[in-house]
């Protein structure tokens, strides 16, 4: 990757900032529902902090963001305040979606961050056509379709990278590849060695970095958000990565192998990143103390508000569902 590209320090403390939040917020999520104070279905990230960190530092505001079901690490990455996420998760109307979403199916405009469904791969086709609306429009506007390594291999993978090639759409598709669809790894699943490669097919670039390194991750996020906003189309990046649990939580991950696991939580890239940062003169362990300590404080503060919030009245079911009824 072109050294133009790679991350200030500034923007290496910034990528941190997300990092460390999304790194506490999973864990927190995690204690809570073990605590028995929330009774809901989640999906760890734990391991993956980094891909999304870098690939918001890349964006703006305006930019959109379409994820998966188990994207919470790429929302809270691209800004979606911890009240509104933790009221959504709890099943309460102050929530993002007034509790009706839940963990799957969140959604926030104001920052860009668009329709998540439950389908698998379905981010792709709704980028696409979020990414057609800013072309038609001249708004200058970049759309990231976020999905995992099992997704590659359904249909909406091939015809959304197709489309946008065809029609030079500003939109960027970041795999995450986890080596794991589900429960099934990635060799028994994927007849292509890597994804990225792929891309040729569709004549776009593709690159494959290590997603758990913030300067590889932000330059590869940097360089496909340029081309996009050049107008010289889609980018796809291929970001490897582990996740340290299961599909859900819950799942025993029998199916992980052990010595793989390990390996991938020895090297947890937090940790790795934040030793940099200190030993590279771009922060001290006091200024990310300080930082960590507020991000804790952050939560706490949403941890409550969420569960201060009522639940949804029984009227909210068909709101947002059927068209309100004209009396003639």
């Amino acid at each position: 990757m072109e050294s133009n590209y790679a991350p200030d320090g500034p923007t290496q403390l910034a990528i941190y900032e997300r990092v460390a939040l999304l790194k506490a917020n999973d864990e927190r999520s995690r204690k809570v529902i073990m605590s028995g104070r929330l009774v809901m279905p989640y999906y760890s990230y734990r391991g993956q902090e980094v891909i999304p960190a870098a690939m918001a530092a890349a964006l703006t505001d305006d930019d959109y963001w379409v994820t998966i079901y188990r994207g919470i690490h790429d929302m809270l990455a691209k800004g979606m305040p911890l009240n509104d996420l933790w009221a959504e998760i709890a099943g309460r109307v102050d929530g993002t979606c007034k509790g009706k979403g839940g963990p799957m199916h969140l959604t926030y405009p104001a920052k860009g961050i668009m329709v998540t469904t439950g389908i698998v791969g379905s981010s792709m086709p709704i980028a696409n056509g979020i990414a057609w609306g800013s072309q038609l429009s001249g708004n200058d506007r970049v759309t990231v379709a976020t999905f995992g390594d099992g997704a590659s291999n359904i249909g909406a993978f091939h015809e959304s990278l197709n489309l946008a090639s065809v029609w030079k759409l500003p939109v960027i598709f970041l795999c995450q590849n986890n080596l794991y669809g589900e429960h099934t790894t990635y060799e028994k699943a994927t007849a292509a060695k890597r994804i990225v490669d792929r891309a040729a097919a569709y004549d776009m670039p593709g690159v494959r970095v290590n997603g758990n390194d913030p300067i590889e991750m932000f330059a590869a996020a940097r360089e496909a958000v340029a081309r996009a906003r050049a107008g010289e189309g889609p980018t796809l990046i291929e970001a490897m990565t582990f996740r340290f649990h299961g599909h859900v939580f819950g799942d025993a991950d029998a199916y992980m192998d052990k010595a793989q696991k390990q390996a991938a939580m020895d090297a947890d890239p937090v940790p790795i990143f934040r030793a940099r940062l200190i030993a590279e003169g771009i922060a001290t362990e006091a200024q990310l103390a300080e930082i960590e300590a507020a991000i804790e404080a952050r939560i706490d503060a949403a941890v409550e508000f969420a569960l201060a919030s009522p639940f949804p009245e029984l009227s909210e079911l068909t709101k947002d569902v059927f068209a309100e009824g004209v009396v003639a």
